[in-house]
């Protein structure tokens, strides 16, 4: 029942927290039951419900006002039935709609299509969301239309195991099968229940839905779901070109498909940054918004190698000044073969139980194997040996950053960007490694903004943090005092960073120095100071100077 999109949804356990509302089938549901003409199936037409976001059922009309489907009613076993137009959509939280397989000119179906979804009713059969379910039956029957039903060779069914995505045919496979069997161009209401006309369905937020698409993290989970929607977006548009449908819902709905192109397109652009900060959670409006140029950030992170060398120092481990033996420990690996045994995975089947797969009947057995992990397949076992002391480094608990950004009129354009980039970069490895960011931004004396970034915050906040700045003269001492402060007041930043970014043009005070160097030892902290303009300049403070 689980459509390609519900696959992304539920994969992303977060990714949709900013709800959208139902999505492409909202609006369907309000141009279909306001203007377009219901339709009754005649028997062989294909029909499909949707139960939630992206979760629909689907069945056959064979006449008389039954349909057949497969029905759950066991721990993952079924049995193909007749069901009501009110039991088909008896788990639907969508108002309870059904849709048929049409033309312009009507509804279509195939008497060779009911005959054989009638022939499967009472049919037992392992179920379950991937294999074997309700889309893949319904296909099946439109098959019979030619009265040539197709059937996979060995090696087709060898291949769909191997590739996750394949493993569940979805309700776009009926679709387009009943196009090419049943000639279904388009797919609109049936008013089982007489109840259209009666409670039409609500006119959607339009601005809303778009926004709500504006303000998903952009990853590749998200796009896959923009794309979809993008996907049946232009293909019920397609399907509307024909019909008297107002113009403004037309404007409407080329203004929502021009927004999902949008971040489409602009996915593609920022991904090269995106891959340098896995986890972080921009979007598609705060892309936009900013004033930065995210291609050039890209860029930057990539072929800027001292970017990725000191983003990767900051997520150092902490590691005991007292050395540690170097000794060999086993580590489990599996590279070679050892026997056979029972499991699931399908990578290291034994050939002799593809043959399950040639025939309709055992492949039901063969699919069971499969879901109790009782496929006979090669056992691998080995043993690796690690280094005992790059383990216990491993383990290491590490520490948190305060990092002061200089936005000084002396950093405006290149030197900036390398700045935010590393910062952008650093904040990604931090709040993987559950490390705290504190960034500072300064300008002259007594100028200061400041942003902790935890695990309540997220990327975006400190994207859109890093566009405030001053634009003046430079005064070290203040973001400096103010990150020893930060680090003295708080417990969890013992052994913290502090990441000094700069174009290096300010001096300080002898007796600030001195000061600064006497609390270092005694927090037991490093100072590095990252010059994304100018020369390299000396100081007595700094660890360590990089310049970018």
């Amino acid at each position: 029942m689980l459509s390609t999109a519900f696959n992304i949804l539920s994969s992303g356990a977060n990714l949709f927290k900013a709800a959208i509302p139902i999505g492409i089938k909202t609006i369907k549901y309000f141009v279909d039951s306001t203007f377009r003409e219901p339709v009754s199936p005649v028997p062989g037409s294909s029909l499909y419900c949707d139960l939630w976001v992206a979760v629909e059922h689907s069945g056959i009309y064979v006449g008389d006002g039954r349909i057949s489907n497969i029905v759950v009613d066991g721990l993952a076993e079924s049995t193909v039935s007749y069901s009501s137009a009110a039991n088909f959509t008896s788990k639907s939280m969508l108002g309870r709609k059904i849709y048929v397989s049409c033309n312009k000119y009507g509804a279509v179906g195939n008497s060779g299509v009911a005959h054989g979804a009638d022939k499967h009713v009472g049919e037992r059969a392992f179920y379950g969301l991937i294999i074997k379910n309700c889309h893949q039956f319904s296909t099946k029957c439109v098959n019979y239309a030619d009265q040539a039903p197709r059937k996979n060779s060995l090696l087709q069914k060898v291949y769909s195991l191997s590739s996750f995505e394949s493993w569940e045919p979805t309700l776009a496979t009926l679709k387009s099968t009943s196009r090419e069997r049943l000639g279904a161009t388009k797919w609109r209401l049936w008013d089982w229940d007489k109840s259209i006309k009666d409670n039409p369905t609500p006119e959607p937020n339009w601005q809303a839905q778009e926004e709500s698409y504006q303000h998903l993290p952009l990853n590749e989970k998200s796009i896959k779901y923009i794309r979809a929607e993008l996907n049946e977006l232009e293909d019920y548009q397609r399907e509307l070109a024909d019909e008297s449908i107002p113009q403004n819902i037309r404007t409407k709905l080329t203004s929502l498909n021009n927004t999902l192109h949008k971040i489409s397109i602009k996915y593609d652009e920022i991904k090269g940054f995106l891959s340098h900060c896995p986890g972080a959670d921009f979007s598609y409006s705060d892309i936009i918004n900013s004033q930065d140029d995210f291609t050039v950030l890209a860029h930057l992170l990539q072929n800027n190698k001292r970017i990725s060398e000191l983003a990767h120092k900051m997520g150092r481990n902490y590691i005991s000044e007292e050395k540690k033996q170097v000794t060999k420990i086993p580590e489990a690996s599996k590279n070679e073969v050892h026997g056979t045994h029972r499991s699931n995975d399908l990578m290291r089947m034994l050939p002799s139980e593809l043959v399950n797969l040639e025939d309709e009947t055992l492949e039901v057995l063969f699919y069971a194997r499969l879901l109790e992990h009782n496929l006979l397949t090669y056992e691998l076992q080995g043993v690796t040996y690690i280094d005992a002391e790059e383990q216990q480094i491993n383990q290491k608990k590490t520490g948190p950053v305060v990092a002061c950004l200089d936005t000084s009129g002396s950093m405006s354009g290149t030197p900036l960007l390398n700045a935010k980039a590393l910062l952008l970069a650093i904040a990604t490895i931090l709040k993987k490694e559950q490390r705290s960011l504190h960034v500072l931004l300064f300008g002259s004396n007594g100028e200061l903004k400041e942003f902790s970034m935890d695990d309540a915050t997220n990327s975006s906040s400190l994207l859109r943090f890093l566009q405030k700045g001053f634009g003046g003269g430079t005064d070290f001492e203040t973001p400096l005092t103010r990150a020893l402060e930060i680090v003295k007041n708080n417990e969890d930043y013992i052994k913290a960073d502090i990441l000094m970014v700069s174009d290096g043009d300010c001096a300080l005070s002898k007796d600030f120095i001195k000061s600064l160097i006497f609390e270092k030892k005694r927090l037991d902290l490093s100072i590095y100071s990252v010059l994304c303009n100018g020369q390299r300049v000396e100081d007595d403070f700094s660890n360590e100077i990089i310049v970018l």
